[in-house]
């Protein structure tokens, strides 16, 4: 299992000198995550964006290293306004292997027990499930990409029919 960091609100940090929440180039937040685990993971820091800074250049570079990978199983860290958008665009292209996107609609820095749950969830879920496909794990759920969507106006996914 590779796990790739693409950025978002999961892994963006207080800026004390402008008062802004920014995404670093690290990946800090998920390795203390990981941290906490038993088993070891591989993990990539592909993008450091917010997710609505995401162009089709960075959608095909993560095709790229999925391509590229030896891994057949991969938990994306990535923005939550537009997952879907990039779990559409690798559900297009891939249907040998197993993809989770995983994100926090509160940064690590701020609250680490949605972000912490939400990560282990997927890993789990990805370790777990033996169907191939595109999912994403939020809000305590992991569904296909297209069987769930962000709610804006309440702040959290939920399964769509």
């Amino acid at each position: 299992m590779l796990i790739l960091n693409s950025g978002g609100t999961f892994n963006k940090k207080y800026n004390l000198l402008n008062g802004e929440l920014e995404v670093p180039y690290n990946n800090e937040a998920i390795e203390q995550i990981l941290k906490s685990m038993d088993a070891k993971y591989d993990l990539a820091g592909v993008i450091y964006k917010d997710s609505q800074d995401m162009t089709m250049d960075d959608r095909k570079m993560l095709v790229r290293v999925i391509m590229e990978s030896k891994d057949d199983t991969f938990v994306i860290v990535h923005g939550t306004d537009t997952m879907h958008l990039s779990a559409e665009f690798l559900a297009e292209i891939f249907d040998d292997r197993k993809i989770v996107f995983v994100g926090a609609m509160k940064p690590f820095e701020i609250d680490n027990i949605e972000a912490s749950l939400n990560l282990g969830m997927a890993i789990g879920f990805a370790k777990a499930v033996n169907e191939n496909g595109v999912y994403i794990c939020m809000s305590g759920h992991v569904e296909p990409w297209d069987k769930i969507q962000k709610n804006k106006k309440f702040g959290k996914f939920e399964v769509v029919k």
